[in-house]
């Protein structure tokens, strides 16, 4: 049996990209009375579950989708974490 492997992806916006999701979150977040909020960063996440004979090939299999469909390397940053699932 092949082992299945949990890859959770965090996809960041490169530090200098314009945020206006987070931007109007943190306008919002203020106009409801919500102090002291220094800064609002959006975040897109995905949870896969993926077979691999090893961590190591589930995290290449892992990163190939975020090349070839989950990130735009221009503006994001990919961020993986592995675990057995």
């Amino acid at each position: 049996m092949v082992p299945v492997y949990r890859a959770e992806v965090r996809i960041e916006l490169k530090p200098g990209v314009a945020d206006p999701e987070g931007a109007n979150t943190k306008k919002a977040l203020e106009l409801l009375g919500f102090k002291g909020v220094k800064a609002v960063k959006s975040v897109h996440a995905f949870s896969l579950d993926v077979d691999a004979a090893s961590e190591t090939e589930a995290k290449a299999q892992v990163e190939e989708m975020c090349k070839r469909l989950l990130v735009n390397p221009v503006i994001h940053t990919p961020r993986i974490t592995l675990q057995k699932a």
